[in-house]
């Protein structure tokens, strides 16, 4: 077996056990899939598609690109739209803008990501739509389980699923299992498009730099993320009522 077919097996295991250990999906749901054009949300639409042709649970796929007026992250919507129509997945384009001078308590990221929020729950309201489908991997969540520990003061991270309190809507993150260096490897292989042009503040944030103290940290111990992980299953921070 290649390495490639490897990687393909492993994401596909990953993905469909958080699917079931985290009862991610239920009979009749219909999933709204934020797709921003990077990997990790192209491979996260790639997989809800496939796995809604099974019909155990059955359920229904479609996504939405939220594209920002004021920041220069252009993602091709001819590409997304074609990648959509090969998955027989329906894309709703949405366009929003912020100021960040109006907030200055807030990051520019952290408005930017408010924005294209807001406009992913109004159209997951407006389609009747049960969950919302974020393309956030294992890394990620164990990133944002340091930053809040180192800079916060708690341990806790973004679940896997969370139910909203204010809307009829679950927040739901399938690929939560997946490592980012296979979807990465997946992508590749299949030669997925990358967006033309890179946020401006995609690298200057802390977020990047707790990255790279997590590499550190693997190197130490390469099975630290795990122990971290088993960490916030077992104070339940993984999935939040």
């Amino acid at each position: 077996m290649d390495e490639l077919r490897r990687i393909e097996q492993r994401l596909e295991q990953r993905f469909k056990k958080a699917l079931r250990d985290y009862r991610l999906i239920s009979e009749g749901d219909h999933v709204l899939v934020a797709l921003s054009g990077g990997k990790d949300s192209l491979y996260l639409l790639e997989a809800l598609a496939k796995r809604s042709r099974v019909h155990i649970p059955a359920f229904t796929v479609s996504a939405v690109h939220v594209r920002m007026e004021n920041v220069p992250y252009e993602s091709d919507t001819s590409y997304l739209e074609s990648f959509c129509e090969r998955l027989g997945v329906r894309l709703h384009l949405a366009t929003t803008s912020f100021d960040a001078s109006t907030d200055r308590r807030h990051s520019p990221c952290f408005l930017c990501s408010w924005n294209r929020r807001k406009q992913i729950f109004n159209l997951a309201q407006e389609l009747g739509c049960q969950k919302i489908a974020l393309g956030h991997h294992q890394d990620d969540i164990l990133h944002t389980a340091l930053m809040n520990t180192v800079f916060e003061g708690r341990f806790s991270s973004m679940p896997v699923a969370l139910k909203m309190r204010k809307m009829p809507v679950t927040l739901i993150r399938p690929l939560a299992l997946c490592r980012e260096q296979d979807i990465k490897a997946y992508a590749e292989a299949h030669e997925y498009q990358r967006q033309k042009k890179l946020c401006p503040y995609e690298h200057d944030t802390q977020r990047q730099r707790i990255a790279e103290f997590f590499q550190s940290i693997e190197a130490l111990n390469p099975e630290a993320r795990y122990s971290i992980w088993h960490a916030l299953e077992r104070d339940g921070k993984l999935v939040e009522d």
